[in-house]
């Protein structure tokens, strides 16, 4: 619904005329983003009050106890949902197909109806994103094992 709602009301009524690849990357971009503040925000709450504490008592200001002591540990801790809200980004983008956007989706549904083929380029597509997820997968579990996230 939120991409309908911006790509044919909000989008055209700021910008006077948009693409459907515009709509869809606003719509994603704004949607992915209120998920990703919280993934940081719970980040930074996961951090025991003591650490900030002891930065304090060791003289260091607000600055320097967020950029040297918190977010180093809340980027850490926030790796794996993170992973999970990009691999969710990437299957949303197939949304994209239901106002005409060109992306996999589109073209599966193209090929399907040139050459009235239904099965095959639907599975190809399916194998693309399978391909794609099982991809960032591995490199997410890589990066969670290199910076040791538990």
């Amino acid at each position: 619904m939120q991409l309908f709602l911006f790509h044919y009301a909000v989008l055209p009524a700021v910008l006077g005329s948009t693409t459907p690849v515009i709509s869809v990357m606003v719509t994603l971009s704004l949607n992915s983003s209120a998920y990703v503040a919280e993934i940081f925000r719970a980040g930074l709450q996961s951090i025991d009050k003591g650490q900030a504490e002891a930065a304090h008592s060791l003289g260091m200001n607000k600055i320097q106890v967020m950029r040297h002591v918190l977010l180093p540990q809340a980027f850490k801790r926030s790796i794996p949902p993170l992973g999970n809200e990009f691999i969710v980004l990437l299957k949303d983008s197939s949304l994209g197909a239901m106002i005409a956007a060109q992306e996999l989706l589109y073209w599966g549904r193209a090929a399907s109806g040139q050459y009235l083929r239904v099965w095959e380029p639907y599975l190809m597509v399916a194998l693309v994103y399978l391909i794609l997820t099982l991809s960032l997968t591995y490199l997410l579990n890589y990066m969670e094992r290199r910076l040791d996230v538990k």
